[in-house]
């Protein structure tokens, strides 16, 4: 026999679900403001890809992080880029390297498409313009090492970010 919740309980276990259910998604905890010790001049993006984190410097001892999925095994990579592009639900063409590894893929994929693995914006890097920092199709990657070498950032996190950058902002990349 079933024991029936009385309405209290019943108010109790539903809060409690929910909360656990808020918790439980990644994106939950995407974006923080947190304390920075690095000595980066606010405006600099540094990217730590053993932590899977983009942080923007905000202020001397400052930064928001947000969670990243980086380069697979073998992809990642560390230096100095600068942002060279900002663009809004670009189309995507698959570089050499990704059209290589995965043939089957279109020469492009139009702005809009829920194929397109680009997302909501596009902070791409350079010089060279191989790597980028876009949102994503895939918000399951976040967190996880799962690109080319580009950084994916859930959507939410990619529009507030690409409102805080400028063309010729630093992006420091450290292991």
């Amino acid at each position: 026999m079933t024991k029936r919740l009385s309405p209290v309980e019943f108010l109790l276990v539903a809060s409690l679900s929910l909360l656990a259910l808020a918790f439980s998604t990644r994106h939950s905890l995407a974006r923080e403001l947190v304390q920075f010790q690095d000595r980066y001049y606010p405006g600099t993006i540094v990217i730590r890809t053993s932590q899977r984190s983009l942080y923007f410097v905000t202020a001397p001892g400052e930064a928001i992080r947000y969670q990243i999925a980086v380069g697979k095994a073998g992809r990642q990579w560390r230096g100095v880029k600068y942002v060279e592009e900002l663009a809004v639900e670009p189309a995507w063409s698959p570089p050499a390297e990704v059209k290589r590894a995965q043939p089957y893929l279109p020469d492009v994929i139009p702005s809009g498409s829920p194929r397109n693995p680009m997302g909501a914006r596009v902070i791409g890097l350079g010089p060279g313009g191989e790597y980028a920092i876009h949102g994503t199709n895939m918000p399951n990657s976040v967190g996880t090492a799962a690109s080319f070498g580009c950084f994916r950032m859930h959507n939410p996190d990619v529009i507030d970010l690409y409102a805080r950058v400028r063309m010729g902002t630093p992006v420091v990349v450290l292991p």
